[in-house]
């Protein structure tokens, strides 16, 4: 088994995130163009979201696993919070990690689970 990021699973993984990267990004970006009044805050935590997704798939394609784990656990972090505060009244203000990531099929509630399994999983193999 390979314990990189370049082929295999290690691959489609960084192909999610960098999916969900450009994803989050593109639809904060053109929320905020274009109806930031309506929820500024929750189109910005979208923003972050993708930012988060970016530097993730950043770290995880280049193998800077300590980063990886550190935006993991802020991508975890911050949908377990958002989600547990966040109500399913405020689909028309939900950011990506609104409701636990409903509006994604919940894959911003399994991907950083996947990734920390990922991980604990390379560093096993060193």
């Amino acid at each position: 088994m390979s314990s990189s990021t370049r082929t295999g699973l290690g691959r489609v993984l960084v192909f999610v995130y960098g999916l969900f990267a450009l994803a989050a990004t593109a639809r904060a970006l053109v929320q905020l163009a274009t109806q930031a009044s309506k929820a500024p805050v929750a189109y910005s935590l979208s923003l972050f979201s993708g930012v988060v997704y970016i530097l993730a798939t950043w770290a995880l394609a280049t193998e800077h696993r300590r980063f990886a784990l550190a935006t993991i656990c802020v991508e975890l972090s911050g949908v377990l919070v958002i989600g547990t505060l966040s109500h399913p009244s405020d689909i028309d203000r939900a950011s990506v990690w609104s409701d636990y990531g409903s509006g994604y099929g919940f894959v911003p509630l399994v991907l950083p689970l996947v990734g920390l399994w990922w991980l604990r999983r390379l560093a096993r193999q060193r």
